[in-house]
């Protein structure tokens, strides 16, 4: 059964990962997203990280989708654009070199690791009764002591992605663009 729920979930992930990749509408790809971040979070639940299969849901498929939902509206999803016209040639290329850099980037530390996680048990400590939020503990000492630097570099990028978000959503008054 497990194996079931298993391949289950993990098809939810993999077919919302397709969706927002193919959908033409950002509000079907934002749908999409919600179906990934479900799928993920039945694996939470099935590893037994009830803790993560929660913040999934309230922080990721919750707040964040209705976040980019917010900004889809206020950029205006009735517009069409003519995606023939590039405005940066090299986008395309430049794309498809780093895509193949980060597949061989991966594939080699795949290739390359030892395992040494999963041979020295080092990791999250599974829930016992003396402690029941052990794992809680042990991410939030990885978050806000080991990886504090990363976590707030993402914080500052967020902030400076709804920022330009906002900025290039704002419409120019008529006679400005008439100029």
């Amino acid at each position: 059964m497990e194996l079931v729920v298993f391949v289950l979930a993990s098809l939810m992930a993999v077919v919302g990962a397709v969706g927002v990749v193919v959908r033409r509408n950002p509000v079907h790809a934002a749908m999409s997203l919600v179906l990934t971040l479900f799928g993920i979070a039945v694996i939470f639940v099935q590893q037994g990280a009830h803790f993560l299969a929660a913040v999934q849901v309230i922080v990721y498929a919750g707040a964040i989708v209705v976040l980019f939902l917010f900004v889809i509206m206020l950029l205006g999803v009735d517009q069409a654009e003519d995606l023939s016209i590039e405005p940066l040639t090299v986008q395309r290329p430049l794309a498809a070199v780093i895509g193949v850099a980060m597949v061989g980037l991966l594939t080699g530390a795949v290739l390359t690791s030892d395992n040494a996680v999963m041979k020295s048990g080092a990791g999250l400590s599974s829930p016992t009764l003396d402690s029941p939020d052990a794992n809680v503990k042990e991410i939030a000492g990885s978050i806000f002591g080991d990886h504090v630097f990363a976590f707030e570099i993402t914080s500052i990028l967020l902030l400076v992605a709804v920022v330009g978000t906002v900025i290039l959503a704002r419409r120019l008054p008529k006679e400005e663009v008439a100029k």
